[in-house]
């Protein structure tokens, strides 16, 4: 049994929560050469010179709880081992896929209900959440699960809400950030994410949200009126963006900001002209080897740079109907929701796979062999010259 100080101190840090950014903590990263932006103070910043230490880095193995609440007045219809396999062993597939195998997210579920003392009804619960609802709702969740959970055992907290209790809103699922860390057992719980989906949920929706727990943005586009469309950015070509994307893999962008890139893998363009040999970003690499170049990057000013990569059908981009090289504006000083991503369309007057396309317009943005494309705004021409037999690309940029 833990001490009644633990979770006395839990509630404490409780009631000064917010959705916030988080302390800006540096800590050093390996040399990531003169195209790597530099991380700034913009919420999820892109980047890559420094790994803000308030975040767990997904460069091992990764511990995850699953606690599942139900509430009174309401008997769920599903178990959580049921839950459960909604979500695993897909979202640990998926992150062991886009990292190329270095690293694990084992998670550890609760194998019974933890009962609320209210109904869902009463905390509110909704996409845009009042902040006296949502501490209430964590406050009550924390305390009790404390008796059951240790919670300095993990490295991820997901709380999942009965998806049938009335007052469970499927579009609330978020993860919540402390303005001040939460301790229980002795940890310091500085995320928690919060699960509300239906059964079975949203396509990869634990994996959009555990990139947040790892300081990745969001990459979608919220109307400001709610209304049009939210995929504008980039959307089907990262999890980020959309949790329904054809090709839902980790731009090589956030690969290498996340650590499953070599600097050997990452190609920085100086002037002039130069050939670049990119391999598909999810396929796997050779047994002992590294896998080759997965991107190449254009630094186009203080806190912009383009990014150049390949997309192939394979890995988790299997299900995507279109191939090729793909060109995007990366912003170090947008936050996330604010673009800090910006695929560029190859093929601007045209669109594809209108029937599973989250936006069919960029459904076709890669660039083909024999295709040049000059980046609007700036002095930079990518022609892709050939493909290999193994399938990577031979791209030759000029700047």
């Amino acid at each position: 049994m833990r001490s009644t100080a633990a979770v006395l101190t839990s509630m404490t840090a409780l009631a000064a929560m917010s959705l916030v950014a988080g302390p800006a903590v540096a800590a050093d990263t390996a040399a990531a050469g003169p195209c790597a932006l530099t991380r700034t103070a913009a919420h999820h910043s892109l980047g890559v010179d420094t790994w803000n230490a308030a975040y767990p880095r997904p460069e091992r193995t990764l511990n995850a709880v699953m606690v599942f609440l139900s509430f009174p007045g309401h008997r769920a219809a599903v178990t959580p081992r049921e839950l459960t396999a909604d979500y695993f062993p897909a979202t640990s597939d998926f992150f062991e896929r886009a990292s190329y195998g270095r690293f694990r997210l084992v998670p550890h579920p609760e194998e019974r209900w933890i009962r609320m003392p209210r109904p869902a009804t009463a905390y509110g619960i909704q996409r845009d959440w009042a902040p006296e609802d949502r501490a209430a709702y964590l406050r009550d969740a924390v305390a009790a699960a404390d008796p059951l959970v240790d919670f300095s055992a993990y490295d991820v907290v997901y709380f999942v809400a009965d998806p049938g209790a009335p007052g469970v809103d499927s579009d609330a699922t978020k993860v919540v950030n402390f303005d001040r860390p939460i301790v229980a057992d002795g940890a310091e719980l500085r995320r928690i994410v919060t699960v509300f989906e239906q059964h079975p949920p949203d396509r990869n929706v634990l994996a959009h949200e555990t990139g947040h727990v790892f300081d990745l943005p969001d990459l979608y586009h919220r109307p400001t009126d709610g209304k049009g469309d939210w995929d504008t950015y980039v959307g089907d070509w990262d999890v980020m963006g959309s949790q329904f994307g054809m090709s839902p893999d980790l731009f090589a962008w956030h690969k290498w900001k996340l650590g499953w890139l070599d600097p050997a893998q990452v190609d920085c363009v100086r002037s002039g002209t130069s050939l670049h040999t990119l391999q598909p970003l999810s396929q796997a690499p050779p047994p002992g080897g590294t896998g080759g170049t997965r991107l190449a990057v254009i630094r186009t000013g203080p806190g912009t740079a383009i990014a150049v990569e390949a997309r192939g059908s394979a890995g988790n981009d299997g299900d995507t109907c279109t191939e090729g090289v793909l060109v995007y504006r990366v912003r170090n000083e947008a936050a996330s929701g604010g673009g800090p991503i910006e695929v560029l369309d190859g093929h601007p007057r045209t669109e594809a796979c209108w029937d599973r396309s989250v936006y069919p317009p960029l459904a076709d943005a890669p660039l083909e062999v024999g295709e040049t494309f000059t980046v609007p705004g700036e002095r930079i021409t990518i022609e892709v010259a050939d493909r290999t037999q193994s399938g990577a690309y031979t791209v030759k940029i000029t700047t």
